[in-house]
C-alpha cells in the first residue's frame, strides 16, 4: 500500500506535467504497468488514467473560474495535449462545456486573476523561459568547476519549491 500511495503523491504532484505517463507512475511504486493499474484500482476504486483526468478537470475547473486564460490555455497548463480529448474528458466529468462551465460559474466570487500572472504563477511562458534558460546555461565543464571550487554561503542558497 505504500507504494501506491507514493504513486498517488508523485500523480497528486506532477499532475500538470503531459509527459506523465502510466511508465512513470508505475515505477514510483515499483510494480509493472499492468499490475499497477489492477493494484491501484483495488486500493481507489479506479484507474490511475481516471484519477489522473479527474485530478486535471478538477485544476481545470478552478481555473476556469478563477484565471482569465482562454480554454485552450487552461488545457495545457492542466496537462492535456489534445483541446478535444480536454473538452471531451471535462463534459463528461461535470455535464458542461469548458465554456459552459466558465459561463455558469465567473462572478460568483472574487474577480478573474489576469492571465499573465496565472501563467507565470503555473511556470511561466514556454518560449521566453527556454530563450532564458538556453542563454543562461555555463559552457561545457564550467558548472562542475564551479560547484566544486566554490563553498556555499547562507546567501547562496535558495528556498526549495
Amino acid at each position: 500500500m505504500r507504494q501506491l500511495r507514493l504513486a498517488k503523491d508523485a500523480m497528486d504532484r506532477d499532475w500538470a506535467e503531459p509527459e506523465l505517463d502510466l511508465g512513470v507512475v508505475a515505477a514510483h511504486a515499483g510494480y509493472s504497468r499492468y499490475h499497477f493499474i489492477r493494484a491501484f484500482k483495488e486500493a481507489y476504486g479506479e484507474t490511475p488514467g481516471q484519477y489522473l483526468t479527474h485530478r486535471r478537470i478538477e485544476r481545470a475547473e478552478e481555473m476556469l473560474r478563477s484565471a482569465d486564460l482562454s480554454v485552450t490555455e487552461i488545457c495545457h497548463l492542466v496537462g492535456f495535449s489534445s483541446l478535444g480529448t480536454f473538452s471531451a474528458r471535462f463534459k463528461a466529468r461535470t455535464g458542461l462545456t469548458p465554456s459552459e462551465y466558465r459561463r455558469e460559474h465567473v462572478g460568483r466570487g472574487a474577480a478573474l486573476i489576469p492571465g499573465c500572472y496565472a501563467m507565470l504563477w503555473a511556470g511561466g511562458f514556454p518560449s521566453a523561459t527556454l530563450k532564458k534558460r538556453a542563454a543562461a546555461r555555463p559552457a561545457y565543464g564550467e558548472e562542475e568547476e564551479e560547484e566544486a571550487t566554490s563553498i556555499p554561503t547562507s546567501s547562496d542558497r535558495r528556498a526549495e519549491p
